[in-house]
């Protein structure tokens, strides 16, 4: 018997020159729609979907393939004699290869001036239930989903007849990832717009981005994955400029870096290592602002990663270009700076990354995998500042300290708890980050700011256990302290600040970051 396909297609790359092909292997071609149009119009002799069905095209194309004559010829089973006598009896012909890939739901619920019924319109029913009953009956017939496969197909076909079951197989594994990634996205869609906040099924689904050549450490597998919605201010969406492929290392401290230079909007510089900032300067200038990023830990900084939310001039990039460093994010670099910059470096990573998204980027959940299940939870996004302080002392912070005490509650949101940090207001100078202990923490950020302590405030991601934090910090002579407040000996902490005349300022929101 003549073997037939049918062809469907909103994507038509390849199309013409694969059915062109299967018309010379002797096939016969089922198409519908647009596509028979395009096959049409190249010369390439198909079969109207109505001349098999016997009923037309109705209700503007929803109803086309939904029809006994196409399912049956994808699933009976040719190896049974009540499956291929019922074919027989209802003059069903066998079909043999399905080629289909679906309406654009994605590309059309991305557009920003979407409609709630043009993405209705744009879910495929007939391309998934086509792609399923092939799939489902891989024993006997050849699915394709990707013009990428198009080719070892016609290979197959043209060297042995058919293809081979591990092929079939295979291609088949690949639709039922397909349509399950394309009603995910779908039903993602339809849970926001029904606004729907804790659904009883999570649905979930990610692009392969980047196969890695090991995970944290080289004894594990990695790959990263985008999510099929991609957000602009990720490190998925950035343009690399110079440098080696990005590690999984890379990637996760690239991404931490980012999110933390949200919360600021003057000229600032993060150096960050290990997933904690080693060094956060803000100023006037990108240049002025990296001068106070690298000052604040000159030998942390080493190997590290910087992020500039400005463009990275000359200037900047003739101070940074004689530091290792394994990764720089702006949102773009002159030409002067970029040649500086690559200059003997070419394995500097130098990512370019829109940061006029970042707003957007901050509705999207975190999600993070624990053994059988997965954590979901907004992103940390807010700051406390001024409004909403509560003055818990006698003395009161200055003017310098508050806008000191501003700055430093940005920056401990994103060290590791327990997280401790000392700065000024316009650099960090102390960073103690994720001790078993919060003291342990506030130790490790005075040594680290040593002798550069006047003036300078200290912030704790949450609230002081004990009063032994208080009096480590007086011994330093810090004058000023921000911190969550919560604790049941609060009042210990306010009298062992009011001993050494200390402001302590209360915010009532804790950061943990685990």
């Amino acid at each position: 018997m003549t073997k037939r396909a049918l062809i469907s297609v909103s994507d038509k790359t390849g199309i013409v020159a694969f059915a062109e092909k299967l018309r010379e292997l002797g096939w016969e071609i089922i198409s519908t729609g647009g596509t028979k149009t395009a096959l049409d119009a190249a010369g390439v002799a198909t079969i109207a979907i109505d001349d098999v069905t016997g009923f037309p095209e109705m209700m503007d194309g929803r109803v086309k393939t939904l029809h006994p004559k196409i399912h049956g010829g994808l699933l009976a089973r040719r190896d049974l004699d009540t499956h291929v006598s019922a074919m027989k009896n209802h003059d069903i012909s066998p079909i043999d290869l399905v080629v289909v890939n679906l309406y654009p739901f994605k590309e059309t619920i991305l557009k920003p001036d979407v409609t709630y019924a043009d993405a209705v319109e744009n879910i495929d029913i007939g391309g998934p239930s086509m792609l399923r009953s092939a799939a489902k009956n891989h024993a006997s017939v050849t699915v394709v989903v990707d013009p990428t496969d198009y080719d070892i197909v016609l290979t197959e076909f043209a060297e042995n007849g058919d293809t081979t079951y591990e092929t079939r197989q295979k291609l088949a594994a690949k639709v039922f990832r397909h349509t399950a990634a394309y009603d995910a996205l779908i039903a993602e869609y339809f849970t926001a717009q029904v606004g729907v906040d804790k659904p009883e099924k999570l649905t979930l689904t990610y692009d392969l981005k980047q196969p890695m050549r090991y995970g944290e450490n080289p004894q594990q597998n990695a790959d990263f994955y985008e999510s099929a919605l991609p957000t602009d201010y990720s490190i998925a969406q950035a343009k690399q400029l110079n440098g080696k492929e990005l590690s999984f290392n890379n990637i996760r401290d690239a991404d931490a870096a980012i999110r933390i230079i949200r919360d600021f909007t003057a000229p600032t510089v993060v150096a960050l290592k290990h997933m904690n900032p080693c060094g956060i300067g803000t100023a006037e200038t990108i240049e002025k602002a990296w001068d106070y990023a690298y000052e604040a830990d000159p030998v942390s900084i080493f190997g590290g990663i910087v992020v500039l939310n400005r463009e990275v001039d000359a200037a900047t990039a003739e101070k940074m270009h004689p530091i290792f460093l394994e990764i720089i994010i702006a949102p773009s670099y002159s030409d002067s700076a970029l040649a500086i910059l690559t200059n003997k470096k070419k394995n500097l990573r130098i990512l370019a990354l829109n940061f006029e998204q970042q707003k957007v980027s901050e509705s999207q959940k975190e999600v993070t995998g624990v053994l059988g299940g997965l954590l979901v939870q907004d992103q940390d996004t807010t700051v406390e500042l001024q409004d909403s302080w509560e003055i818990v002392t006698k003395r009161q912070p200055t003017a310098v300290e508050i806008e000191a005490l501003e700055f430093a509650w940005r920056s401990v949101k994103y060290v590791k708890s327990n997280g401790i940090i000392i700065t000024n207001n316009h650099q960090t100078l102390g960073v103690g980050p994720g001790q078993t202990n919060r003291v342990a923490s506030v130790k490790i950020a005075i040594e680290q700011a040593a002798d550069r302590l006047d003036g300078a405030v200290l912030a704790s991601d949450a609230f002081f256990p004990f009063a032994d934090n208080v009096e480590e910090i007086a011994k330093a002579g810090i004058k000023a302290i921000i911190q969550p407040g919560g604790s049941v000996r609060d009042q210990d902490a306010i009298d062992e600040a009011d001993k050494h005349g200390i402001a302590m300022v209360f915010t009532g929101a804790r950061h943990f970051r685990h």
